[in-house]
């Protein structure tokens, strides 16, 4: 085993965990990142590759012989050739469940930001305007509370109740909507996507991109919704229309979003939600809401025990 070659094509994508944990299966080639131009290359010579984000098809796999393992330092594995390595008898892992505390805890910090008016409280203290105002308060940007208010989510997986539960627990009542119409949870209420649009105050997405869920808010769909109501989406870009979103907040249709994940990313320059007229009214941060130090750190222990497992003649977080 010591002289095969772990080749890592995109290690800055799960930042600085241990990568010498690594050297148990043999000899380490790491990079930062890689061109997808430059993968076929630079695994000719693996026997195991970590890949986040890259392509890897037939046309990249094909000439690497000694090729036995694929870890997905990731739960989707859409960027794999899956078809080809089960003809080759490449094993495919990936890793599943290491981020949902952190994801939770990312959904009510942007929220509490945004409805909180935090940022512009912040800077009335700190650019001084508090010390001149003589008095021991501010009220200008009126803010609500969670608790009593009718908490909505979409998607109620792993993430979906735990994001339920801590929304529980600040006194909100919780519903939720059932993209697949199969999912049922006797601990919350399942409501049809019209009642959750137009009852709900916060809407917290959780779900997957599917024929289901893709351009699910639309300009249409965020018409329904209260205009008092916010909107956070923590599960896949393309489930909300960037343009459609911009254009209701701009329209007073909805009171504002948090977002962490966008229909391109990085979002390009000429993104609508980038253009919104009342900063304030939106929150953005750039797909971090998995990221934790804990979480990564799940995420590289996880994919270790995979790779230990096969080599065990074991199946552990096996696709193929």
């Amino acid at each position: 085993m010591n002289l095969k070659e772990i080749v890592v094509l995109d290690g800055i994508t799960i930042g600085n965990v241990d990568f010498d944990k690594l050297k148990e299966f043999g000899n380490v080639v790491y990079y930062d990142k890689t061109e997808n131009c430059d993968v076929k290359e630079r695994i000719k010579n693996a026997s195991i590759v970590l890949t986040n984000k890259l392509l890897l098809n037939k046309d990249v796999m094909e000439n690497a012989d000694k090729l036995e393992l694929i870890c997905e330092t990731a739960t989707g594995y859409n960027n794999i050739g899956i078809n080809y390595a089960k003809d080759k008898r490449i094993a495919v892992t990936n890793v599943a469940g290491y981020s949902t505390p952190t994801v939770a805890q990312h959904t009510f910090a942007t929220l509490l930001h945004l409805y909180n008016k935090i940022a512009y409280y912040d800077n009335f203290v700190k650019s001084g305007e508090y010390s001149k105002s003589g008095m021991f308060t501010n009220l200008d940007k009126p803010y609500n509370d969670i608790e009593g208010k009718v908490w909505g989510i979409i998607g109620l997986g792993a993430i979906g109740k735990k994001v339920a539960k801590i929304a529980d627990a600040f006194g909100a009542k919780v519903v939720y909507y059932s993209t697949s119409g199969i999912n049922n949870n006797y601990d919350y209420e399942r409501v049809e996507l019209e009642e959750l649009l137009a009852n709900c105050d916060i809407i917290s997405i959780h779900a997957p991109l599917n024929n289901n869920t893709q351009g699910l808010f639309n300009y249409n769909n965020l018409k329904k919704m209260k205009k008092e109501a916010v909107l956070v989406n923590m599960g896949r870009g393309p489930i909300v229309v960037d343009k459609d979103l911009a254009r209701a907040i701009d329209e007073g249709i909805i009171a504002g979003a948090a977002l962490d994940v966008f229909s391109v990313e990085p979002m390009s320059l000429d993104n609508p939600l980038l253009q919104v007229k009342n900063k304030d009214k939106i929150v953005l941060t750039p797909h971090i809401a998995w990221a934790s130090v804990e979480a990564r750190n799940r995420l590289f222990s996880d994919l270790i025990e995979n790779i230990r497992a096969y080599y065990k003649g074991e199946r552990r977080n096996r696709i193929v």
